[in-house]
């Protein structure tokens, strides 16, 4: 099995946006940007998500300087109740979270930024999430995982988190953290097909 003849980077830290590419049939490498989340402010989750990840695009392009190749960036941002629920430092900032957002439901943002060369694009997806109301003790036992630290919301709907989230109106990857569909349309507007990422596979004989 070889690597697609188009490099893709992934400018993210995310196991779970990583382990969706590769199912999706990727094989990106991954260079994590290391920019300060906290320097950019907005009020609008949807357009803070795309500012983030822009920004994380943009660094690691600029840190790469490879025109040939295609460098993915995308952060996530929850809406919730008029307000913007960021992703929590601490256990504290994860409970106080979940006994706000259970039983009801937020819109989860995710910014999506592709580059190639000098040619970029910049979209977000966003997806309903609506959130089971969960016991106090099953907040507890969750946030002692550690799992809803540093996410946004506080949440995730591919590991522990799943059975907390009760249903999604969406795209279920745009929840996970990165639109597989949406991003394809991103792809497209650079000029590639999406089938060229493909990592080319033996079938079954």
């Amino acid at each position: 099995m070889g690597r697609s003849p188009i490099r893709v980077v992934l400018a993210s830290a995310s196991p779970a946006r990583l382990a969706t590419l590769v199912a999706a049939g990727l094989d990106p490498d991954v260079v994590v940007s290391g920019v300060d989340e906290k320097s950019v402010q907005s009020t609008d989750a949807a357009n803070l998500a795309a500012a983030l990840a822009q920004m994380k695009c943009r660094a690691v392009a600029a840190e790469l300087a490879d025109p040939e190749a295609l460098i993915i960036g995308c952060d996530s941002v929850l809406a919730f109740e008029n307000g913007i629920l960021g992703k929590p430092e601490n256990a504290r900032e994860a409970g106080a979270c979940w006994r706000r957002m259970r039983g009801r439901s937020g819109v989860l943002h995710t910014g999506h930024c592709v580059r190639l060369g000098q040619r970029e694009f910049v979209e977000t997806a966003s997806t309903v999430v609506y959130f089971a109301d969960v016991t106090d003790d099953e907040i507890d036992a969750y946030v002692a995982t550690g799992e809803p630290l540093r996410v946004a919301g506080g949440f995730t709907i591919d590991g522990l988190g799943s059975a907390f989230v009760r249903g999604i109106e969406g795209d279920h990857h745009n929840v996970v953290g990165i639109s597989v569909p949406l991003l394809r349309e991103l792809v497209s507007d650079l000029g590639l097909a999406w089938p060229d990422l493909w990592i080319p596979r033996s079938l079954p004989q």
